[in-house]
């Protein structure tokens, strides 16, 4: 299996592709296009200024601070990873679940892919996946 090679800097996740405002949060949630497993729910936000940015949201039901962090933490880093592979004119909200703490991280992995399939903004192959090992998180 032959992918291309990037750049360190194309694995990145600078402050430009993360959705921070509320505002913009807001307006993802107010489209309703949604796509939920068993571990995230995946929203997607069209707009003139999208370009596949991130937010990432964990609610209280996670559990303490460190849960709803580790999981926002696990959540970025499977998208920093994948984000080459995605595709589309829309700014992606990632939203975390209970189970996604208890989850390894080819669950979580597989869950991210088949939600952008679902959401049709998976570019290539699905069979010419490739499991890059995550960053450290602690």
């Amino acid at each position: 299996m032959v992918l291309p090679q990037t750049s360190r800097l194309d694995r990145g996740l600078s402050r430009k592709q993360r959705l921070k405002s509320a505002k913009l949060l807001q307006e993802t949630f107010e489209q309703n296009r949604r796509f939920a497993g068993r571990l995230m729910i995946m929203w997607l936000r069209n707009g003139t200024d999208a370009s596949l940015r991130l937010g990432v949201v964990a609610g209280r039901s996670i559990g303490g601070a460190v849960q709803r962090n580790r999981a926002k933490r696990r959540l970025r880093e499977l998208f920093r990873l994948h984000r080459h592979r995605l595709r589309g004119g829309c700014d992606v909200v990632l939203m975390a679940r209970g189970k996604l703490g208890k989850a390894s991280w080819d669950e979580a992995r597989a869950e991210l892919i088949s939600l952008a399939a679902r959401a049709d903004i998976l570019a290539g192959n699905e069979s010419q996946e490739r499991a890059l090992p995550p960053k450290k998180i602690t």
